[in-house]
């Protein structure tokens, strides 16, 4: 029921998935009746974040024989009419009934080199791309489904916060 919730939420907002890591230490998401990680809540919105393809199914991966990838692109752009500068960038993952939690995290250098956004500055209605978002797997037993979380923390000249989010459905099943 909660993803249900949780997609119908963020279906109003345009929607990647790298190499999952290990559940973090310190739960990232602590009210389970709200949609959203805790870092997440009550920052204002002021970035526009998508996925494409998405959903985003596995393809056997030519660079490693029996491997898979899933090839997406991460999108996001500023909206609030002033340049800002990205604070972090990261993802949530879901893939049990433990919900979010805390997966990948990256620096506002890392941002600027993975978006190909100089110094981390997102100018006003300007796009940025991760154009090579992948998740890879090492072997067909390894493909599970599961979503992603993509945010971004972004201040304005003033040091107001804003973010911007957006789901990715991985699929474990090729096409």
């Amino acid at each position: 029921m909660r993803i249900l919730l949780l997609l119908a939420v963020l279906a109003a907002a345009p929607t990647a998935l790298r190499a999952q890591t290990a559940p973090p230490a310190a739960p990232a998401w602590t009210d389970h009746r709200r949609v959203l990680p805790d870092k997440l809540r009550q920052v204002p919105v002021g970035l526009t974040l998508w996925h494409t393809p998405n959903p985003v199914h596995p393809e056997p991966n030519p660079e490693q024989p029996g491997g898979f990838v899933w090839k997406h692109s991460t999108m996001v752009r500023s909206e609030v009419g002033q340049e800002l500068t990205v604070v972090e960038c990261g993802s949530y993952i879901w893939y049990s009934e433990a919900g979010w939690l805390a997966n990948l995290h990256e620096t506002p250098a890392e941002f600027a080199a993975l978006f190909r956004c100089p110094n981390g500055r997102l100018l006003p209605g300007r796009t940025y791309t991760f154009a090579q978002n992948y998740r890879y797997a090492d072997s067909a037993q390894r493909l599970y489904g599961g979503d992603a979380l993509w945010y971004v923390l972004a201040r304005d000249a003033a040091g107001k916060l804003y973010k911007g989010f957006g789901l990715i459905e991985t699929e474990a099943t090729p096409r």
